[in-house]
């Protein structure tokens, strides 16, 4: 089949290697406009972009999806299908110009998690598992009609780096599976149930500040669902602090924890439980939550680079 691809970031990358390697023909790339970086304004363009000119494909990046010229050039190709991978909204009269219509790679399985971040918001929710969807585009975002779903477990240790590369590999395949099953019309199509539909909204600052009156699975679960980007961050005197990685100690554990270390705090009232109480020691951080407290384990101070909590601790100090 003949295909124009579109995608911007490099979790479309790998879908686009796929089809580039089987028997299907790219007849062009659409991707997000050039942008200007640095003090020196370079020119820089997005990670599909310079992908699909390593392979001598022809790419468009229009400012406007609207822009009339842009989609005769769409036209003028006479494609048979869009494969659509991490892009944007695509308007009704881009999305029904091929034959065989237009479908999106979606990082979870529909209704769930419609959205712009369904990965981050299965790890800060705690889900088991989560997985790729592939479905027909519509008017309304991400309620097509659904053509293929594929699983996958949530490992207790992921966060949003790691489980973003396995969806990426997972749902490459899946794009070329959508693509062959379509080639072949032997498929058919899952309405969505909008009832069971929930959101997943952009992550927003006010999202990555965490609350210390939450539980330890709360935070624990918002740190892994930012970490490495954009972070979730608390504020100590007056300076931002970016956690990547934690260690949850119930409540039940910390009393015996607590008793073998030699443990300073910025609490006055040790003998009062209450949250954001700090606890360290050489080599540790650990900060009170509602259900318990929560193990630092790698950190991030404003203006200095990631670390490990006992490479921070022999320069700095989360207490006065």
């Amino acid at each position: 089949m003949k295909i124009v691809f579109m995608g911007t970031p490099k979790f479309a990358i790998p879908s686009l290697q796929k089809i580039l390697e089987s028997k299907h023909q790219v007849m062009a790339v659409v991707s997000a406009p050039d942008k200007e970086r640095g003090r020196g304004r370079q020119i820089t363009f997005s990670p599909v972009k310079e992908f699909a000119l390593k392979n001598k494909i022809e790419v468009y990046n229009p400012v406007s999806l609207n822009d009339p010229d842009f989609i005769l050039q769409l036209k003028g190709l006479q494609p048979d299908l869009f494969v659509v991978v991490a892009f944007r909204i695509l308007p009704k009269g881009v999305f029904t110009i091929p034959f065989k219509g237009s479908f999106n790679l979606h990082g979870s399985l529909l209704p769930k998690y419609r959205g712009a971040a369904p990965i981050q918001w299965a790890l800060i929710n705690g889900d088991k598992q989560t997985g790729v969807t592939t479905f027909f585009l519509e008017d309304k975002i991400d309620t097509g009609n659904i053509i293929l779903q594929e699983k996958l477990p949530i490992d207790d240790e992921d966060d949003f780096g790691s489980l973003h590369n396995k969806m990426m590999i997972l749902g490459s395949e899946a794009v070329l599976n959508t693509i062959d099953l379509i080639d072949s019309g032997n498929y058919s199509l899952t309405k969505q149930n909008d009832s069971l539909a929930s959101p997943a909204p952009k992550i927003t600052k006010e999202i990555c500040e965490i609350n210390w009156n939450k539980n330890s699975l709360e935070i624990h679960n918002l740190v892994r669902g930012l970490s490495p980007y954009p972070g979730a961050f608390f504020i100590h005197n007056g300076k931002n602090y970016k956690v990547f990685r934690t260690r949850m100690v119930e409540s039940d554990q910390w009393s015996m924890v607590s008793g073998q270390l030699n443990i300073k705090s910025n609490a006055t009232d040790n003998s009062q439980p209450s949250t954001n109480k700090i606890y360290q020691t050489k080599k540790e951080i650990f900060i009170q939550t509602k259900s318990g407290v929560l193990q630092i384990l790698e950190l991030q101070p404003e203006d200095r680079k990631r670390m490990t909590t006992e490479e921070f601790l022999r320069g700095y100090s989360l207490i006065n």
